[in-house]
């Protein structure tokens, strides 16, 4: 599977393989399942017209409520840290999910805060599909136990 080519193109069949592999590989697995989602679904809302970039954003919402729900299970067994934080500078969507991963931090915005803690870092200003795209490959490549996650470092290669 070529996590890129599904990220970027539109075969569902693809994509649903995708979700069913990354849900046979436990928690990092799951969290890595629903962090993709709602990446792409973001990604896609943003380009869509008007008529399906509401579902998009509906996508993503439902994809990082799982999401939250997986990083609360399993956060503290992988050794991932999460939470919330306030974005003055969007209004409309306030509240920022960040997410540390061993291949970087990710973030989402959204118009609601979901269940987690307050973050206390700072945003590390980097696009979070690349994070995301290294994680998913990570997960996929490196059977692991929970416990040597964050021991484990992954070739990003250049960005």
């Amino acid at each position: 599977m070529n996590v890129i080519d599904i990220y970027e193109g539109s075969d569902g069949k693809a994509t649903t393989a995708l979700y069913e592999h990354l849900a046979t590989l436990g928690p990092a697995g799951e969290i890595a399942m629903n962090l993709f989602r709602a990446q792409k679904c973001s990604t896609r809302a943003k380009v869509y017209s008007r008529r399906y970039k509401s579902d998009a954003y509906a996508r993503k919402q439902w994809s990082l409520a799982n999401l939250c729900k997986a990083l609360a299970d399993h956060a503290a067994a992988l050794g991932l840290v999460y939470g919330w934080r306030i974005d003055e500078g969007q209004p409309q969507y306030p509240h920022v999910l960040y997410v540390d991963l061993p291949t970087g931090q990710c973030s989402f915005h959204s118009p609601r805060r979901l269940s987690g803690p307050y973050y206390k870092k700072a945003w590390q200003r980097k696009e979070s599909v690349i994070t995301i795209l290294a994680f998913v490959e990570f997960v996929m490549n490196n059977p692991f136990p929970a416990s040597s996650l964050t021991t484990q470092t992954p070739d990003k290669g250049t960005d």
